[in-house]
């Protein structure tokens, strides 16, 4: 795996607090970051994740409760909505 640099500006106050925090768990400011970013990073992930699935089970949900649009229907209303927009896309030329 390659490594970049990310670099950025802190407060000498908040650098030297974060540093000597680090120290006293004996690790490096930057082992931190990297740690904090992976955390962060991966719960990012798992709170999409746990959305879509909810997305998911309401579909589902609605679904099986009979509440369902028939295929003739969505068929033609985005037929409309393609001959709208091909209407525009002819009219702008």
């Amino acid at each position: 795996m390659s490594e970049a640099t990310f670099t950025f500006r802190v407060d000498d106050a908040l650098k030297s607090q974060f540093s000597q925090a680090a120290k006293s768990r004996d690790r490096s400011g930057a082992q931190l970051l990297r740690e904090f970013m992976r955390e962060f990073v991966q719960q990012e992930a798992a709170e999409h994740d746990a959305w879509f699935r909810h997305q998911v089970q309401v579909g589902m949900d609605s679904a099986n409760s009979g509440n369902l649009v028939p295929a003739a229907e969505v068929e033609a209303k985005f037929a409309a909505r393609r001959a709208a927009t091909r209407r525009r896309l002819d009219a702008s030329e």
